[in-house]
């Protein structure tokens, strides 16, 4: 009998994840990508028997193909998909396809942001509860790789927008969006609405045994949810939920659904920050519908120890902190950032603007920043933004070259922030690529 052949789009962690599950379900599997495939993954890919093709993409190599999995990387407009749609094949993302051969149960975890912490929150409450969890999705290893390589009861999933484009059967038990604010519009048409639509995919195909959780104080989200219905039971969450969900009052998380109350103290919580909370919140009532102690939820939030990448805390040179936010790659993530550090401030910032909006920032900026360094290939809109604002504006494409900056610039006292506002791609290859170049280059000062 001939195998039935299946290509996989990209051979980044999600490709290669993807390519192994379809060999062991017994596809004749073909791996593209656009880009130079390393020596050791060739090697590894001839040792698995999985074909390949490195630094380009070809449509003849491909036409028999019923089953496309893409990387979440490649935008769906380019025309290499528009022929493969054309020629019948189903273009899926790397989630979806994994999901078709597990039966554990799936926690996805989507939102601009925020859903990283939310998501390792969550997977060291249900850790600490003894129970059999993966870590997958957006972090780490691939869904898809751990579906062929392990037995896990449960996923927690962080899931992006991207990830979420091409699923069609895709169904979490439980579901979360953290928040909505306009990011990789670039993506999406530069429509707001569209990347609202990706969003709320992820509560698409949900039944009415299963919860969908929300940030009840984000204002849009909560006018979407009005024009996305689903069976799912809605379980709010925010400090403005006054019935049943989940809120955060006088130094207390306070769950209440299924005609039960929880109160989880919160002082003595390692994260810090009102969005900090708000994970938090959406973490302990994650635990909570999976009737996980209210000790367990309380103690793995106590001794968490945070996302590498986002305001981590790097070293303190004569008395000045460094702090990497290479997370931050959209605007409100930053906003969140600079919002939370009362010091004079050096801001290194930049990178691909994805149609940005910086003048939410201009409040926090005008107050806090007495030096602005923008790191990035195009800094036109930083530079319209934020060039009168404070004294000192420097713009460089090295980060060796920015840390000396701030290291000069710094005061006592002061924080020097990397907290981009801005995708990586121009300079680094990734955000934590990024962040370990900051971090190398403040230990070199």
């Amino acid at each position: 009998m001939m195998q039935e052949r299946l290509v996989v789009l990209g051979a980044g962690e999600s490709g290669i994840g993807a390519a192994i599950l379809a060999k062991k379900q017994g596809f004749d599997v073909f791996l593209s990508d656009k880009k130079s495939i390393s020596e050791e993954l060739k090697e590894f890919l001839n040792k698995e028997a999985i074909k390949w093709e490195s630094g380009k993409h070809t449509l003849e190599s491909m036409k028999d193909a019923r089953l496309v999995i893409k990387s979440p990387g490649i935008p769906d407009s380019i025309s290499l998909l528009d022929a493969l749609r054309k020629q019948g094949s189903s273009i899926l993302s790397e989630i979806e396809f994994a999901s078709h051969y597990t039966n554990a149960t799936l926690i996805g975890i989507t939102g601009t942001n925020g859903k990283t912490t939310t998501t390792m929150l969550t997977y060291e409450i249900l850790k600490n509860a003894g129970l059999n969890v993966g870590l997958a999705g957006n972090i780490g290893t691939s869904f898809a790789r751990q579906v062929a390589q392990e037995q896990f009861d449960y996923y927690v999933l962080e899931i992006s927008s991207f990830q979420l484009d091409n699923i069609h059967d895709f169904a979490p038990h439980i579901s979360v969006i953290t928040n909505i604010t306009p990011d990789h519009l670039d993506r999406y048409s530069y429509s707001l609405e569209n990347y609202i639509k990706s969003k709320f995919k992820i509560i698409q195909n949900q039944t009415q045994k299963d919860f969908f959780l929300f940030n009840a104080d984000d204002p849009i989200l909560k006018e979407a949810i009005s024009e996305h219905k689903n069976k799912a039971s809605k379980v709010p969450y925010g400090f403005e939920v006054k019935r049943e969900g989940s809120t955060h009052e006088n130094d207390h998380l306070i769950l209440k659904h299924r005609n039960k109350n929880t109160m989880i103290d919160t002082t003595q919580f390692t994260l810090t920050g009102r969005h900090n909370l708000l994970n938090a919140m959406a973490a302990a009532t994650i635990g909570s519908l999976l009737d996980i102690s209210k000790d367990t939820i309380r103690e793995s939030l106590t001794h968490f120890k945070g996302a590498p990448h986002r305001m981590e805390k790097v070293l303190t040179i004569q008395r000045v902190s460094y702090i990497n936010d290479s997370k931050a790659t959209n605007v409100n993530a930053t906003y969140f950032a600079l919002e939370s550090i009362d010091t004079p401030l050096i801001w290194i910032v930049g990178g691909v603007d994805k149609g940005n909006d910086y003048t939410t920032l201009l409040p926090l900026i005008r107050t806090k920043a007495k030096a602005i360094i923008c790191l990035g290939e195009d800094n036109e809109a930083l530079k319209n933004t934020f060039e009168r604002v404070t004294d000192i504006f420097i713009e460089t494409q090295s980060m060796s070259e920015a840390v000396k900056i701030a290291h000069k610039v710094a005061a006592p006292k002061d924080t020097v922030l990397l907290s981009p506002a801005c995708a990586s791609f121009d300079l680094f290859e990734n955000y934590e690529d990024r962040g370990n170049q900051f971090k190398n280059a403040v230990r070199n000062l």
